[in-house]
């Protein structure tokens, strides 16, 4: 949910590239966030390697003219698949998937020490 209204702020407040890449990364890291809540145990780079790989074969996918098809008769297949090919956007879902190996391999430390917080990293207890 949070992501959906990142990307909803960042297309209010921002227009052009900054906007289109910035959605680009999010829809990785939405991607990334239905991997954990489907597969709540995966590892970071599982959940990460995993969001990156559908994206790049979604856009990989535009390749085929199959999305742009699709597109012309339906605004959800528009907004899950889009509709052209571009390369930049590759590393915009890298970014994107960076992002969230990073936010999940945060919440996976914090989830795994316990209250006392003996022998965690931090060193105190």
């Amino acid at each position: 949910m949070l992501t959906v209204l990142a990307g909803l702020g960042v297309r209010a407040v921002l227009d052009g590239d900054l906007a289109k890449y910035a959605g680009d990364a999010l829809y990785t890291v939405l991607i990334c966030a239905l991997v954990a809540v489907v597969a709540p145990g995966a590892r970071p780079a599982v959940v990460a390697g995993t969001g990156l790989a559908v994206s790049w074969a979604v856009e990989l996918l535009q390749l085929t003219g199959v999305p742009a098809d699709l597109a012309r008769h339906s605004t959800v297949a528009r907004l899950v698949l889009g509709s052209t090919f571009n390369a930049p956007d590759l590393l915009w879902y890298a970014v994107g998937a960076g992002c969230a190996w990073a936010a999940a391999a945060r919440w996976h430390r914090v989830r795994r020490w316990p209250d006392s917080c003996e022998g965690c990293p931090s060193g105190h207890s």
